[in-house]
C-alpha cells in the first residue's frame, strides 16, 4: 500500500466485512484514512471463478461514466503478499439492505432506493464499452448461449444433489434463449444487496461485486435484477405475494417500464425467457456455494443454509417455463 496507494500512511488494520459468499472482503483502517480489500478465496478455486482482476478492470474503467462506483487504488497479482490476489478500493460509507421488502424504512424511502437502483442499471447500460477501454473485455457475440453453456458446466461440477428443475432446464431452455442484442457491460449480479445505499437518504452510491461482469446482453443482465419478483421471501430474498403497494416498492411491471423509459430498451415477448435463464442461472450459483460450503471453501458460515436453496430456486424457473410453454 505504501508503493501502490496514493497518500498511504500506515500501520493498516484489516477487519472482516460481512457479506459476500465468493469473495472475502475486509476494511482497512490506517493513519491515512478507510480502505477496502476485496482477495480471492484461498484454496482450489474452479476456473474463471472469483475473478477479483476482472473486478478491478471494469471499476476503473467505469470512473467518470456517472455508474456510481468506488475509486480503485491497486491490484495485486502477487501471491506471495497475502496468499491470493487481491485489489484495494476506497471505503464508501453506506447501508447494505439484504432483504428487499426494506424492514424499518418508509414507503417513501423504499421507493427512492427502488428508483435510484434501477437508474444506476439503465446507466450502466447506456456506457459504451469500447469507449470506457473495456474491448476484449468480453465476447458479445451469442452472449445468451455462451452463459447457458458456462453455467451448465459450473453446476455439473458443483453438483451435490439431484435437481430435476435443473435437468429439466438445461433440456428446455438451449432451443429458446433469445438472440442477443447490442453489446454493453454487463455487471452479473444485479441483486439489491450488491448496491451500497447512502447512509441516510434513498440513493445508490456505489455498485458492488463486480466480479461476474463481462460484455453481452443488457436485457439479460437486467433480468436477473428482477428476480425478487418472481421468488418468495423464504426462498431467497423475494418479493413474490408481498403487499408492494403497502410499502412503497414497485410491481415488477412499473419497474421494468421504468427501465425501459431510461434506455430506450423494449424487451419484447422473449422477456419471460430471460427471467427462467436468470432463475437457472442463480440456482448454478447457489449451487456452487452448497460445494463451497461442503468442501470448507467458503466465506460466510451461512453458506450451507444458503446453498440449499438451490432447488426451490431451479423449480421457480421450471414453472415459469411451463407457463410458457
Amino acid at each position: 500500500m505504501e508503493c501502490h496507494v496514493p497518500g498511504f500512511s500506515g500501520p493498516v488494520t484489516a477487519t472482516p466485512l460481512a457479506g459476500g459468499q465468493s469473495n472475502p472482503t475486509f476494511r482497512l483502517g490506517a493513519h491515512s484514512g478507510e480502505y477496502v480489500l476485496r482477495r480471492k478465496p484461498l484454496g482450489e478455486l474452479l476456473q474463471s471463478a472469483h475473478m477479483v482482476e476482472r473486478e478491478y478492470r471494469v471499476i476503473a474503467a467505469l470512473a467518470g461514466t456517472g455508474v456510481p462506483v468506488p475509486r480503485v487504488h491497486a491490484l495485486c497479482e502477487d501471491h506471495t503478499i497475502i496468499g491470493s490476489t487481491f485489489y484495494i478500493m476506497e471505503f464508501i460509507p453506506g447501508r447494505v439492505f439484504i432483504n428487499p421488502r426494506l424492514p424499518g424504512l418508509s414507503a417513501a424511502d423504499r421507493a427512492g432506493i427502488f428508483d435510484s437502483m434501477n437508474d444506476a442499471i439503465a446507466r450502466l447500460h447506456q456506457v459504451d464499452p469500447f469507449a470506457v477501454g473495456l474491448e476484449g473485455y468480453g465476447r458479445p457475440d451469442n452472449y445468451l448461449q455462451r452463459q447457458f453453456a458456462r453455467w451448465s458446466k459450473q453446476y455439473r461440477l458443483s453438483k451435490t444433489v439431484v435437481i430435476p428443475a435443473m435437468d429439466w432446464l438445461i433440456d428446455w431452455l438451449p432451443s429458446r434463449l433469445p438472440e442477443s442484442g447490442e453489446a454493453r457491460i454487463v455487471h452479473g449480479d444485479l441483486r439489491l444487496d450488491n448496491m451500497l445505499i447512502h447512509p441516510t437518504e434513498p440513493h445508490v452510491v456505489a455498485v458492488l461485486d463486480w466480479e461476474l461482469s463481462t460484455l453481452g446482453d443488457p436485457l439479460a443482465d437486467f433480468a436477473n435484477n428482477t428476480l425478487a419478483w418472481w421468488l418468495e421471501p423464504e426462498v431467497f430474498r423475494g418479493l413474490l405475494g408481498v403487499n408492494l403497494p403497502g410499502l412503497g416498492i414497485p410491481s415488477a411491471a412499473d419497474y421494468v417500464a421504468a427501465y425501459n423509459t431510461r434506455t430506450g430498451r423494449q424487451p419484447g415477448p422473449g422477456w419471460d425467457v430471460y427471467v427462467v435463464f436468470n432463475l437457472f442461472r442463480l440456482a448454478a450459483i447457489v449451487q456452487g456455494i452448497a460445494k463451497r460450503s461442503e468442501d470448507g471453501t467458503a466465506s460466510d458460515p451461512s453458506a450451507a443454509a444458503l446453498g440449499r436453496m438451490a432447488t426451490p430456486i431451479a423449480e421457480a424457473g421450471w414453472r415459469l417455463a411451463e407457463k410458457l410453454a
